[in-house]
């Protein structure tokens, strides 16, 4: 790279020839503590030799650029629909990227990112300290859309009221009458947690026995939904109900109640998560906590250009409030 004249030098080559992280050499170059002084003369040596220099703010592009670890399914769409609007609106383009299921194969992504130098970046990946650290070396402003771990206090983002939702759809079922509810629950993202709080928490507020045996931890996909279904409703006390952490996994829960002969509602009432549109096209139309994907997209990119403006947001997080969209997967249980 260094003797090919027609390439930038990047921020991850000179990590990679002083032997050190990306978050070294961003600390290096913007004066930042924290580093050995001989680590520190080492990497300000290959930063002179190769001609490494910052990328002024004022050279950023008019595209915004959405971040995707994997692009799948109706959830894409709806955050993609989202940011769309908000950019046309304000006149920008938009380039989507996405790591892939290998992400840990891709070492330099982030380098063609800051080649680009969109006028700002919505990640719905979770960016590293180290990204994150090389966005702001450039001044490229950043929003994470729906954090799936705790992020630093100084990092803006934009949320659902995921406690509320889990706890919205826990109530329903118990009003209708359901004491015995199963929850299949996510593999431990920060939102997956917070609805499985929220179930835990409706059934305590019930003085209902919170039984860890209702409670399978799954990924949140249709197959993995199957099978943590089957496991719940083989047993001799089946639950008359099942909240799933997301949509695809109620799906799940579809076909394995129907291979085993057991009718939805009748004797077995479903919610979900997120309400894709599909939620309201299978049989019957499934209940499902409403997730604003695209208005919470949508808040992450004005949150995003406002940055890019030089405005301090009055907090640098913001929930979107979800809401239970009930319809005919639910009902008394039976007697």
């Amino acid at each position: 790279m260094a003797d090919d004249v027609s390439r930038p030098v990047t921020i991850s080559f000179i990590a990679e020839s002083a032997g050190v992280s990306v978050p070294t050499v961003s600390k290096v170059i913007n004066g930042r503590s924290g580093v050995a002084a001989g680590t520190r003369a080492r990497v300000e040596e290959l930063i002179t030799r190769y001609g490494y220099r910052k990328t002024a703010p004022a050279q950023r592009s008019d595209v915004l650029e959405l971040v995707f670890e994997q692009l799948e399914h109706q959830w894409s769409i709806e955050i993609i629909r989202g940011v769309q609007r908000v950019v046309r609106g304000n006149g920008l383009g938009l380039v989507l990227t996405e790591f892939g299921p290998d992400r840990s194969t891709i070492r330099y992504w982030i380098d063609d990112t800051l080649a680009r130098r969109p006028a700002c970046v919505v990640s719905v990946a979770q960016l590293s300290s180290g990204e994150r650290d090389q966005l702001r070396a450039r001044g490229i402003p950043f929003v994470v859309l729906d954090p799936i771990v705790e992020l630093p206090d100084d990092v803006p983002f934009v949320g659902a009221t995921n406690w509320s939702g889990g706890r919205a759809a826990t109530r329903h079922l118990i009003q209708l009458g359901h004491h015995r509810i199963a929850m299949i629950a996510g593999p431990g993202h920060l939102f997956d947690l917070a609805r499985l709080d929220g179930y835990r928490s409706a059934l305590r507020s019930a003085g209902i026995e919170v039984r860890d045996d209702l409670i399978v931890t799954t990924p949140l996909t249709q197959e993995h939904g199957q099978v943590a279904a089957l496991q719940l409703l083989n047993r001799p006390d089946r639950p008359t109900a099942v909240f799933t952490c997301n949509d695809l996994q109620a799906i799940g829960v579809y076909q394995t109640a129907r291979a085993l002969g057991l009718r939805i509602p009748g004797d077995l009432s479903v919610v979900g998560f997120d309400d894709v549109p599909i939620a309201a096209m299978i049989d019957p139309p499934l209940t499902t906590v409403h997730q604003p994907l695209t208005e919470m997209a949508a808040a992450a990119t004005e949150l995003a250009l406002a940055l890019g403006r030089g405005e301090t947001p009055a907090q640098p997080g913001i929930e979107l409030a979800t809401t239970l969209t009930v319809r005919s997967s639910t009902a008394a249980p039976a007697a």
